[in-house]
């Protein structure tokens, strides 16, 4: 069995025997943890490679990737992104579409998981960006190692490895591997992050290990807060509708009423992330006087010290479809 980082097997232990598909890009990260899939799950692995068609070395990269699976004799199924691309917010209709493509494949061939090689260092950077926006204790927290989209189970199990160790491993054994040129593009956040995170340590005396230890415990608080959470957004939500006092949102900490204002109105907007937090910032605002206004694909409203969230569209009457006992008090 080819040495693993203890981390990567711990995390992976309650999923031994699962069929899992690993998003393999071609890229360090991605390629080593194919092989060490691919040596601890065996028959139970298989690939997922998505071709974007945005860089001209794509083509090569996926013929990569086919020859690494025959060669670990790994089911390898390819994607390809076809059709018109926007114009602006390339990156996330990238993600957007990458991911819907995997999950399709899971569900139809009854893969539960799929595992991404997000590391340890995408974790720091992550946790980084989020203080340059001054995000609370949910930013912080960073990447989650288990999550879900499109209705399958997303898992990462190198967020506690460093992507020197996944090079070592690689370049210790001749295994080859593809550098995306925009890791070295200074003109993205996290590329700048990467470039000097080093500083942190030197001249703070701020270790990398320390950062994560950092944000594992953010992890364990946010994980405290979001079960409180979701008891809270079930009180208020029914249908799609939520009703509640004013006093059940304004009893509640900055960063939990954030966090309950956008939780309510991505469930019932539909979209899959919260609203950007200068957008709850201002809402947050806006509720502490009678008002109406639209985020998210919701309109809320305020009146005489009640909050209502109905989707876009809908009529905003307090009347309609609500009785007393659905206006809750916070206790």
């Amino acid at each position: 069995m080819a040495v693993m980082n203890k981390n990567f097997l711990d995390f992976m232990e309650k999923y031994r025997g699962r069929k899992i598909a690993v998003a393999v890009s071609g890229g360090v990260d991605s390629v080593a943890l194919l092989h060490w899939m691919a040596a601890l799950c065996g028959e139970k692995v298989v690939c997922l490679h998505v071709n974007h068609g945005l860089r001209a070395a794509a083509e090569t990269e996926t013929q990569y990737v086919r020859d690494l699976c025959k060669k670990l004799n790994v089911p390898c199924h390819i994607f390809y992104w076809d059709g018109e691309k926007p114009e602006t917010g390339i990156e996330d209709a990238a993600r957007l579409a990458r991911y819907k493509m995997m999950t399709d494949f899971c569900h139809e061939n009854d893969i539960g998981f799929i595992a991404t090689a997000h590391q340890a260092d995408d974790q720091i950077e992550t946790f980084l960006m989020n203080l340059g926006r001054g995000s609370g204790v949910y930013g912080l927290a960073a990447m989650r190692g288990e999550g879900l989209m499109f209705g399958i189970k997303i898992i990462r199990p190198l967020l506690g490895v460093f992507r020197r160790e996944l090079r070592e491993y690689c370049d210790s054994r001749g295994i080859k591997y593809f550098s995306d040129e925009m890791n070295d593009d200074p003109h993205y956040t996290r590329v700048r992050i990467r470039q000097n995170r080093h500083l942190i340590c030197e001249k703070l005396g701020v270790s990398d290990e320390r950062i994560l230890t950092a944000i594992q415990n953010l992890g364990r608080v946010r994980a405290e807060r979001e079960l409180n959470l979701g008891a809270l957004v079930r009180r208020v939500v029914r249908g799609n509708r939520a009703m509640f006092d004013e006093t059940f949102l304004f009893d509640l900490g900055d960063d939990i009423r954030l966090k309950f204002i956008g939780t309510i109105i991505r469930r019932i907007g539909g979209d899959r992330y919260l609203p950007r937090l200068d957008s709850l910032i201002h809402a947050d605002e806006m509720l502490r006087a009678d008002c109406k206004f639209t985020l998210g694909h919701c309109t809320v409203r305020r009146y005489q010290g009640k909050i209502l969230v109905v989707p876009e569209g809908e009529k905003t009457s307090f009347r309609k479809k609500h009785g007393k006992k659905y206006i809750q008090k916070f206790k």
